[in-house]
């Protein structure tokens, strides 16, 4: 390009950018608006309950709104003797409002998840405050129940206080804040979280791999087959997505109960002498996993391996490489992206599964989704799930992550 006189190159190429990037505007502006409607789909579906999810894993609204006058007075105490008379008065003018407005509750549900019992003990001292005409309070508190003697209980009235709380986080890894604010583990029988977490892991682990044994030779055979041949193969392996999860789940269940038709078919084979315990353990959950996750895993795995010539396996084949070590050392290789996409996709769905180990899995085969669904539904324990569901979330990008360190993004293909 010849440079225009008295202008130098540099100034020349700005200039011709920055007519490209004026010229291009309309058309970005163009795709923007017609991207827009997603981009606000994913921000109210996606993005905005992610971030409330967050949020709701560390608020701590109950005890500040409640008890606002008690925490002013707490500010002063020293935090290893029990609080003297204005800390009562105080808590006694909470708990009478509180009374009177019926969010005694609240405050009580929300300290008893740090001191048994404590929801009962709150209830009870707002009654008594509410028949009382005037102090002196302490003494009554004391003779009323000895927990109030307790420095324990004020630090953690006192700690409640503050905006937001990683108590609900620290349960959901079976952690908790000392009398110190050091953190600790929580006594072994309340220490389940990671349990679960773990066993959640170890389904998702174990429906992946078998998914792939099972579809890796099926997507193969989809690939080589005569067309017609194949149409048929990949109807039967798209009508399971056609139908409902339940109604897959329950269809499970019909065929793994005491009196189900495998059962049947192994005592009328004479394969077992009496009936095999199939519901409600982890070879029936695993079971109905797989057949749910296998179109998930196959799809992609047939997508990449419709992509590669057939040639190249003639070609090996003719350069003296048996059948085998052609197919592994030439086909399977080319695989890959597809074998990780459906791997990938199988074992973070499998973490979040809920119905099937619900309907099929017994007491020890329940995953994380079951745990927030009880906290949210019987508890009404909305911290404590949402910090599951962060638990959860972190695991889950952590994996991904893992994934895209290990294998690269350019080997994920879907198609």
């Amino acid at each position: 390009m010849t440079a225009t006189p008295g202008i130098s190159p540099d100034i020349g190429r700005i200039r011709t950018f920055v007519a490209v990037r004026r010229a291009a505007r309309p058309a970005r502006r163009a795709a923007f608006s017609l991207a827009l409607p997603l981009v606000g789909f994913l921000l109210a579906a996606f993005v905005a309950p992610i971030l409330y999810l967050l949020v709701t894993a560390v608020d701590n609204p109950e005890t500040r709104s409640v008890l606002p006058q008690t925490l002013t007075a707490l500010e002063g105490w020293d935090g290893s003797s029990t609080p003297e008379e204005p800390v009562f008065a105080a808590l006694a003018a909470d708990l009478r409002a509180a009374q009177e407005s019926s969010t005694a509750a609240l405050v009580g549900k929300r300290l008893n998840y740090e001191i048994a019992g404590m929801r009962s003990k709150v209830l009870a001292a707002a009654r008594m405050v509410a028949a009382m005409e005037a102090g002196p309070y302490r003494d009554t508190f004391l003779e009323k129940d000895g927990l109030w003697a307790a420095p324990e209980t004020w630090s953690v009235i006192r700690r409640n206080g503050a905006e937001l709380t990683p108590f609900y986080l620290l349960a959901a890894v079976d952690l908790k804040q000392s009398a110190t604010g050091g953190l600790e583990s929580v006594a072994p029988d309340q220490a389940i979280f990671l349990a679960v977490l773990g066993r959640t892991l170890l389904v998702a682990g174990m429906v992946t791999a078998f998914t792939l044994i099972l579809g890796y030779p099926v997507a193969w055979v989809l690939t080589i087959a005569p067309k017609g041949v194949a149409a048929v193969m990949l109807l039967m392996v798209l009508l399971p997505l056609w139908t409902s999860l339940l109604v897959r789940t329950t269809a499970w269940v019909v065929l793994l109960q005491s009196d189900g038709v495998i059962n049947a078919i192994l005592m009328g084979l004479h394969l077992t002498s009496e009936k095999v315990q199939l519901i409600f353990t982890r070879i029936g959950t695993v079971t109905a996993m797989t057949h749910i996750q296998l179109p998930f895993t196959i799809l992609p795995i047939w997508s990449v391996m419709r992509s590669i010539p057939a040639t190249q396996l003639r070609a090996a084949r003719s350069l003296g490489a048996g059948p085998v070590s052609a197919f592994w050392r030439i086909y399977a290789p080319q695989t890959l992206p597809g074998v990780v996409a459906g791997c990938l996709m199988t074992f973070i769905l499998s973490l979040g599964y809920y119905i099937t180990p619900a309907l099929v899995g017994g007491p020890q085969d329940q995953m994380v989704s079951n745990f927030i669904s009880t906290y949210i539904n019987r508890d009404l324990n909305w911290g404590l799930a949402a910090a599951l569901g962060v638990v959860l979330l972190v695991v889950t990008m952590a994996i991904y992550g893992l994934f895209l360190r290990l294998v690269g993004a350019d080997k994920i293909r879907l198609g």
